[in-house]
């Protein structure tokens, strides 16, 4: 093991040591006062979802004891079946929504009299007991164990109370009220969130209701033992069985009651895994994982300070081998020194040194193949001009006397060559791109002026060009002659590529992002995977081509500041070459 390893695993134990004792120590307070923290949350819960069972028990209650007082039930005295107390009855249900499934008036023998449902009138009801009994201020209520027709149905829970006669000491019936049980479940359901579970049950342990989380499980529970008087209020830890598998946090309270209602004694009981209740705590213990990571971390930085004595002629070197990576130039070799190290610091020397000279046999190299596409670049150029003086001549050469369209030619053939001995000049002065000779110019003239630069050759292939060009188009900065020898080539390049009967269409307009100049032809179209490919030197479609012409085009059209693209042409395939220009050039 060597020095710095050892004495970097000494300041380690040292420094991780005490940090791992407190960081134990604080997890383990930080802990219980979070486990603390959700017991009070599961009781509380608890406390809050019994008082709300109680609440909505004493509203049904008081609607049973209020409603058997009412001046329309003693119709029933005279066995009146005309549909009154029916009526009534059918709009008070319909009035609470869902909460009652069916709302009654029976006769001693169990008789329906009246029924918000109209079908149940005259049926015989089945004796039934009572489960339960509530004594309120309008009277005494019974209630029956909550039923389901059918397993997995809704459940039904039957309230019972007698209606008195205003007119005699007897009594005229049973109004009786099937609540939808479903409320109290849809109670629980809702405070069952973060996969917790919550539980009704009666004073000896039987499940009354529970959050569809337990449902299947607590149909059959009995919880004897889970509801002894000294839980009226309490947080347990203990085993999930029969409800839930493992160890598992009960919060639990017991009813009291609401207003004048005493409550059934029904303790409500929410429960949460103890592994589920405990992910906040885990998550700290990542959050302390990840301090003690950070403290280690110190302690490498530390002992990496102590132990940097022995690594400095390697680090030397490291610094004398990025520089060289960065800067590109060699920097004076650090010290040498003896051994290992010593040879090693020889070899990169020697490394770095014949990079450099590598390095420089490339600049050479570069700069050659930079002449050589510079001298292919001046001839692609020199040849535009010729074809037009030659194009020029030959018409001259036709013609008798000097007409006015020989003229017109000789003028052509004056301009082509000045502006072809510029370009040359231009070219071997210097090796970088000529300045823009930015000035106002009109976008229309410019485009016209090329096409009738190429007419006769256009002419004489067979080909017809199209000009469309917008009215009134505003002027635009720019080098008038790069951008007609840009114009010129992409025309050029649209003619050689079609056969006789070909069409070009050349076009310009204003948008929202510059001047617009298309040239569209009807040829065979480019392949979209190779569009990008084409503007690069020395890439070509046209048999005969040198692959410098787009190369040329886009060079000038960024230098304005502007773009080019390759787009599918509307006419019969073919393809668009369009020019985006600003009005204001920007070179570039």
């Amino acid at each position: 093991m060597t020095i710095r390893k050892t004495l970097l695993l000494a300041f380690l134990a040292i420094s991780l040591l005490p940090a791992l004792a407190l960081g134990a120590l604080s997890f383990s307070q930080m802990r219980a006062s979070m486990q603390q923290e959700i017991e009070s949350n599961l009781q509380s819960r608890a406390e809050s979802v019994s008082a709300d069972i109680d609440r909505m028990l004493f509203e049904r209650l008081q609607n049973a004891v209020t409603w058997n007082h009412l001046q329309v039930m003693q119709d029933l005295r005279i066995d009146d079946v005309d549909k009154r107390v029916s009526a009534f009855l059918g709009e008070v249900k319909q009035r609470y929504g869902g909460v009652y499934n069916l709302i009654y008036c029976v006769d001693a023998d169990g008789r329906v009299l009246a029924s918000s449902d109209a079908g149940q009138i005259g049926r015989v009801e089945p004796s039934s007991y009572a489960w339960l009994q509530a004594k309120l201020p309008g009277g005494v209520v019974w209630i029956e164990r909550p039923q389901r027709d059918r397993p997995g149905g809704p459940a039904t829970f039957t309230i019972r109370t007698r209606i008195p006669s205003q007119f005699s000491d007897g009594e005229l019936g049973e109004l009786v009220l099937r609540f939808d049980w479903t409320q109290i479940e849809g109670l629980l359901d809702q405070a069952a969130e973060d996969r917790r579970g919550v539980i009704v049950a009666d004073a000896d342990g039987r499940v009354i209701a529970a959050s569809s989380l337990l449902a299947p499980r607590a149909v059959t529970a009995s919880l004897r033992d889970w509801v002894t008087p000294r839980n009226r209020a309490a947080v347990m830890l203990r085993d999930g069985a029969p409800l839930i598998d493992g160890k598992i946090i009960v919060g639990i309270d017991r009813s009291q009651g609401y207003e004048h209602f005493a409550g059934f004694g029904w303790t409500t009981m929410v429960l949460q895994p103890l592994g589920q209740a405990l992910k906040p705590v885990h998550r700290m213990s990542l959050v302390f994982a990840a301090l003690i990571a950070g403290i280690a971390a110190i302690c490498v930085l530390m002992s990496s300070a102590v132990a940097s004595r022995l690594s400095r002629p390697i680090a030397a070197l490291t610094d004398y081998t990025r520089g060289f990576i960065l800067s590109g130039r060699t920097t004076p070799p650090p010290p040498g020194s003896g051994g290992e190290i010593g040879r090693l610091r020889d070899t990169f020397v020697q490394m770095v040194e014949d990079l450099e000279r590598s390095r420089e046999a490339l600049i050479r190299a570069s700069k050659l193949a930079a002449l050589g596409e510079m001298s292919a670049v001046m001839a692609h150029e020199i040849r535009t001009p010729l074809g037009i003086v030659r194009s020029s001549a030959q018409v001259l050469e036709r013609e008798p006397a000097i007409s006015p369209e020989g003229r017109e030619l000789v003028g052509f053939i004056a301009s082509e060559t000045e502006r072809l001995n510029r370009l040359v000049s231009s070219m071997l002065d210097s090796t970088r791109a000529r300045p823009l000779q930015l000035a106002p110019t009109a976008p229309g003239g410019l485009v016209r002026r090329c096409v009738e630069l190429l007419n006769n050759q256009a002419d004489a292939r067979g080909v017809t060009i199209r000009t469309r060009i917008a009215d009134e188009l505003p002027e635009i900065e720019c080098d008038a002659e790069q951008l007609t020898q840009a114009l010129l080539n992409l025309l050029l390049n649209a003619i050689q590529i079609l056969d006789a009967g070909g069409q070009v269409d050349v076009s310009a307009h204003m948008q929202d992002d510059g001047l617009h100049i298309a040239v569209a032809d009807n040829g065979p179209g480019i392949d979209p995977e190779y569009r990008e490919q084409l503007f690069d030197p020395f890439v070509y479609q046209r048999e005969g081509g040198t692959g410098l012409g787009l190369a040329i085009v886009r060079q000038i059209v960024e230098a304005h500041g502007g773009s080019v693209t390759i787009l599918d042409a509307p006419i019969s395939g073919g393809a668009v070459f369009e020019m985006v220009l600003p009005l204001q050039a920007t070179e570039s």
